[in-house]
């Protein structure tokens, strides 16, 4: 009888007789094999790369040694390793690879594979970046290790380790930052190795080459172009126009030190011109050392424009509208960044000379109009660069007050006001605290956003904003922020900034005072921190004006010891309708709990139990009507577990102080209630996404409310029907 082969089995068969102790094989990409198998009591993982004849090898020689000057960038993620070989090189490299081999087209391929790993990719770790199952990377005794979905850990035998930290980072975005007409390339990843770095999140700016030289070019120019001056240019002029009057004059000092350094380099310099010469008729390889790269003048401008125009190492950080937060803490330490509803991220950018650190401090203050010295070493600064659309806040510091040198720190508030609509969706505050907001909002209630910095608080204040009547007159008093959102034609803001004119600086008093001769319906008090704010605030509560304000304090009993401690009395206190405590924990902020003030008859009168702070000689009140549970659901203060019958309203003495400020019965608040929120769930359905959209919205409503309920009616009859 004749002998018979057993028919194939899977590599992780135990019947598979021809390699018993393979548990997985797969391919990665055209050629390259990715192999698990045991060795003794360990897993081993093996990638096959495509092979190369002795006449491959010689080509990838010439091709690497021709490549050699060129400064060719690495990719700092998995995906951008993936990108780099499906694009491959461009047309230039590909010209000179042309002249350079003559191979067949199967050897083509395999050498093309090794010159991008070793060229563009990320050399030995190149087919590992390409392996989705490779989930974490480790270092153990100078080897790497990889942990497969499956497989954990698998040894590799690598001990390369340059781009060990890259080979299984996860892009999490890649995006461009315009500045000065560039594009800025800016890419957030997500690492995957132990032990390497406690940030696991990074933030790079991917700004360009330099070449060994090229920092003393570009700090030359800089001192040149300082020293001649911009003439006719200040801050108040266009950044465009600045930046075209700083271009011009530095393109032509580094194009006189560049011509000049590649005379002395002629010989150099006449092969680069004759082999470009001879390419452009196909008779020579064309050359890539960047020395004489058409693009290297617009490298070495690009650092002259950010160190002149821009913030320096800050200035892509700034201008990146993605950004909630920049902190630079000492000289030699990463920058790092907050995106908005993210985690603190390192970037790859950091001040390694104090003097540099130094001058941009200083010129961050004197944006604002203040001069840093020995007797004035710190301050707090609004930015508002050329082409950003966005509050940006700086509190800066010189070394003398900061024991490891000088210290900037921004906040940048969202270009876009976002609405309550966004506000629910993203699960920050319930419906209802929305609905008893827009009541306080146009019957000119006192609510006060408090909690630390960050938690969001001016962002609540302003997303409700557009229920403010158009009617009204909202005027917002603040110490220079400018956060405060006014969407009314009638509006005011003033503000404490310097005014030069006057050689003083305005205090909150002074703002106090213009405020009353402008009959305002509702104050806003922005960042009520200071003595003088608390002093201001508790002028305003006794205006029976409506007023809404912000502060620092993340629960009920500190804000009762802190506004103790600016000297604001106790009775004025229960003049606080409602008070909204927003937490931020995970990335996530949200609304965790909101109160109301009581006097002590009022906290007598409610059937359910209240609570009480004592601080000295005083007791403050208070009810808790909405809390955020650890499941994510909110509790409301009603009898029913959502809204209850909408004849009852115990637990919310606010609904007292509504109808009695506006001569009504409390039934028909509480009925304004319930019709206001079945407003706010159509505002929901409709995603009233936009502020503008929404207090258009809001302003027919108080026109005509029965024509606009109608109309909504009569639309959505014709889109059941479409």
């Amino acid at each position: 009888m004749a002998a018979t082969v057993p028919p194939p089995e899977p590599p992780d068969s135990p019947d598979a007789w021809y390699a018993p102790d393979v548990h997985d094989q797969y391919a990665l990409t055209n050629g390259v094999v990715a192999t698990v198998y045991s060795d003794g009591d360990q897993f081993v993982y093996d990638a096959r790369e495509p092979s190369l004849s002795t006449t491959g090898r010689a080509s990838l020689e010439s091709v690497r040694d021709h490549f050699g000057d060129a400064e060719l960038t690495r990719p700092r993620t998995r995906e951008g390793a993936a990108e780099r070989l499906r694009e491959g090189f461009d047309a230039k490299y590909e010209r000179a690879i042309d002249r350079l081999v003559d191979c067949t087209p199967s050897d083509r391929r395999r050498l093309e594979y090794h010159a991008l790993a070793e060229l563009k990719c990320l050399g030995a770790l190149t087919p590992h970046a390409l392996d989705d199952e490779i989930e974490v990377g480790d270092i153990v005794d100078d080897e790497l290790l990889v942990h497969l979905v499956d497989y954990a850990p698998a040894h590799t035998t690598i001990d390369e380790t340059t781009f060990v930290e890259r080979f299984s980072a996860e892009r999490i975005e890649r995006y461009t930052v315009s500045f000065a007409g560039y594009e800025v390339p800016v890419v957030r990843y997500r690492e995957r190795l132990l032990g390497s770095d406690p940030f696991e999140q990074k933030y790079a700016v991917l700004e360009p080459d330099r070449l060994p030289g090229d920092d003393h070019l570009i700090e030359e120019c800089k001192a040149r172009v300082w020293e001649v001056g911009i003439e006719g240019i200040d801050a108040s002029v266009a950044l465009d126009d600045r930046a075209e009057v700083v271009r011009d004059r530095a393109r032509k000092l580094l194009s006189r030190r560049l011509t000049a350094r590649n005379t002395r380099a002629w010989l150099d310099a006449t092969r680069h011109r004759i082999r470009t010469a001879l390419a452009a008729y196909d008779l020579a390889v064309p050359p890539v050392d960047r020395r004489f790269a058409d693009d290297r003048l617009d490298d070495l401008l690009y650092y002259v424009l950010r160190d002149l125009v821009g913030y320096g190492q800050l200035t892509v950080p700034i201008r990146d509208a993605t950004l909630e937060d920049v902190e630079c803490n000492r000289v030699g330490e990463r920058i790092k960044v907050v995106p908005r509803g993210g985690d603190r991220e390192p970037t790859n950018l950091q001040f390694d000379d104090e003097d540099e650190f130094i001058n941009v401090v200083t010129q961050l203050a004197a944006e604002d109009g203040v001069e840093l010295s020995a007797s004035r070493p710190s301050a707090k600064v609004n930015l508002d660069p050329n082409g950003v659309d966005q509050t940006i806040r700086c509190a800066v510091a010189l070394p003398t007050i900061s024991e490891d040198g000088p210290h900037i720190s921004i906040r940048k508030q969202a270009a876009d006001v976002l609405t309550p609509v966004d506000l629910v969706e993203s699960g920050t505050l319930p419906t209802e605290l929305v609905t008893l907001l827009w009541m306080l909002y146009e019957h000119h209630g006192v609510v006060l956003f408090s909690g630390p910095t960050g938690v969001g608080k001016t962002t609540l204040m302003n997303a409700h904003m557009p229920f403010v009547d158009y009617e009204d007159r909202p005027v917002s008093i603040d110490e220079g922020s400018r956060e405060v959102y006014l969407p009314h034609e009638t509006g005011v803001s003033l503000t404490t900034r310097d005014h030069q004119e006057a050689f003083k600086r305005v205090s909150m008093a002074d703002l106090m005072a213009q405020t009353n001769y402008l009959n305002p319906d509702l104050e806003v008090v922005a960042e009520i921190n200071s003595a003088e704010s608390f002093e201001t605030f508790g002028e305003i509560l006794q205006t029976g004006h409506g007023v809404l304000g912000t502060t620092h304090a993340e629960d009920v009993e500190k804000l009762v010891n802190r506004v103790a401690e600016k000297g604001l009395p106790a009775h004025l206190l229960r003049e606080i309708d409602l008070v909204v405590f927003p937490r931020y924990v995970d990335g996530e902020r949200y609304v965790g709990e909101v109160v109301e003030l009581l006097s002590e008859s009022e906290a007598a009168s409610l059937e359910g139990p209240t609570r009480t702070v004592a601080h000295e000689d005083r007791t403050v009140h208070y009810n808790e009507i909405c809390q955020r549970h650890p499941d994510g659901e909110w509790s409301f203060a009603y009898d029913h577990p959502k809204l209850g019958d909408p004849t009852e309203h115990r637990g919310l003495k606010v609904f007292d102080r509504l109808a009695e400020q506006t001569d009504r019965p409390v039934d028909e608040v509480t009925a304004e209630f319930h019709r206001k929120h079945s407003y706010v769930e159509y505002i929901l359905r409709e995603r009233m996404t936009d502020s503008e959209a929404l207090f258009e919205f809001l302003a027919d409503l108080r026109t005509d409310e029965a024509a606009t309920v109608e109309r909504i009616q009569r639309q959505q009859a014709a889109a059941d029907d479409d």
